[in-house]
């Protein structure tokens, strides 16, 4: 072909002759690098659990270590002329990234965890020295994760104020079912007259998994009076489309690590501008205490900040995909529907809520008749997946309320249902090992009652 090369953009393959300097071509990633970004993880396992630890390419834990080794050849300098000035490089990066409106607004924490007790330790702070009436109100979601429902009992029910918990009904048949429970829990909330102080609202759930119509509830909190909104999107940064400006949050908090590739543990927490979050402070104070939450956060005594480095090495990383962080968005989602459905065709269950309210992660309903009878079961049934068979996948076990009718294949009901993930290292392999280890339970009349 001469000087002929291939110039791959948006998907389709054009020749061009003679390129210039300035004519760069485009090229992405290919099977078989990602297959050697990843190398490192157990080929033994079908791993379609990415949603619970994320995963960390080559090229990003070699950026983590350079980090680490500049550390310790020479600390002083690290920590005293270094450190400050690629935090906040990186802090820009995600500013960006997120559409924010300033750079002040956007601290790295540890975690969602983290950036939950700030909030909630302002909170608390309000209840002790008066400025909030005992019995105010915190609303939360039902199937909050169980560390963010933890940290309501620990700062506000102790500091007197009331937590309104919004039931919301499994599986989900559509975003309108869930606002409209939100609305009639936040009306809850209002009765007798109290003030509500926070709404707490995921933007991607956890188990059971779903999109949440993030930006109609904080919709319907303004409408309500609802005085700050604080959304827990720890799966979303990489899995579903993040625009703060749009959703309309007081706080918004995703975790780095689990859908973007950052070796844990990092999260960005975004506090729009306002009297409340020049109020916060991270809960481990040190000698930047009262330069606002971002110092403080940057800086909490000596430890390993090389997780908060890498974010542009991170972002440079997902460059190589084509479209970027939205091409894998996208190529996420519909891989991850795709194999959910062919379980569920497979097994003859159902989806625990429709394609589009999936992220990077779906539900697929396994087969009543494995006999799933309570939560030990479930946990029991995952540890039996991976120790005999090599396949990491939650289990959600779902319990039945009052009136639930719940869902019914044709040997009873389903009681339980898998949390599949998908991310650019996944294969079509990982879920037909799931699809036929399930099946050749099932053909064996295996029940979890036989694993006590």
């Amino acid at each position: 072909m001469g000087d002929e090369q291939i110039a791959v953009t948006n998907g389709v393959s054009t020749h061009t002759n003679h390129l210039s300097k300035k004519q760069k071509l485009q090229s992405f990633i290919t099977s078989s690098e990602i297959r050697s970004e990843f190398a490192h993880h157990d080929p033994n396992i079908a791993r379609i659990n990415n949603g619970s630890f994320g995963s960390c390419p080559n090229t990003i834990i070699a950026a983590q270590k350079r980090y680490q080794l500049e550390f310790l050849k020479q600390p002083d300098k690290f920590f005293y002329t270094e450190l400050q000035s690629r935090v906040l490089k990186s802090r820009v990066s995600i500013k960006e990234l997120i559409n924010a409106d300033d750079v002040d607004e956007v601290s790295i924490v540890d975690n969602v965890t983290t950036a939950v007790a700030i909030v909630l330790r302002y909170l608390a702070w309000e209840f002790c020295e008066g400025r909030f009436q005992r019995g105010d109100v915190v609303v939360v979601l039902e199937c909050a994760f169980e560390a963010v429902k933890k940290s309501v009992e620990a700062y506000v029910r102790r500091a007197g104020g009331e937590v309104v918990v919004v039931e919301l009904k499994f599986p989900v048949m559509c975003e309108e079912e869930i606002v409209e429970r939100f609305r009639n829990g936040i009306r809850k909330g209002k009765e007798g007259g109290r003030r509500i102080r926070l709404a707490i609202i995921d933007h991607v759930t956890s188990m059971p998994c779903v999109v949440v119509p993030v930006k109609e509830m904080v919709r319907v909190c303004r409408e309500e009076g609802v005085e700050n909104v604080f959304v827990d999107a720890a799966h979303a940064i990489g899995s579903v489309k993040v625009d703060v400006r749009e959703i309309g949050a007081d706080f918004y908090v995703s975790n780095l690590h689990k859908w973007l590739f950052c070796p844990p543990s990092v999260a960005f927490f975004y506090c729009r501008k306002s009297r409340v979050s020049e109020g916060l402070h991270h809960p481990v104070v040190s000698s930047e205490y009262g330069k606002g939450l971002a110092i403080e956060s940057s800086w909490i005594g000596t430890r390993d900040y090389s997780s908060q480095l890498v974010v542009p090495e991170v972002l440079e990383f997902v460059r190589r995909f084509e479209g970027g962080i939205d091409g894998i968005r996208k190529r996420n989602h519909e891989a991850v529907v795709e194999m959910a459905e062919m379980l569920v065709k497979a097994w003859g269950t159902n989806l625990g809520c429709p394609p589009n309210m999936c992220p990077s992660m779906a539900m697929v309903g396994l087969p009543s008749s494995l006999g799933i009878l309570s939560n030990d079961h479930a946990q029991k049934l995952r540890n039996h997946l991976r120790n005999d068979f090599g396949v990491e996948v939650p289990l959600y076990y779902h319990v039945l309320k009052d009136g639930e009718i719940g869902v019914r294949d044709k040997n009873g009901i389903i009681t339980t249902y898998a949390r599949i993930s998908y991310q650019v290292y996944n294969t079509v392999d990982d879920y037909l090992k799931f699809r036929d280890v399930v099946n050749q339970l099932v053909e064996k009349k295996f029940t979890c009652e036989m694993l006590f």
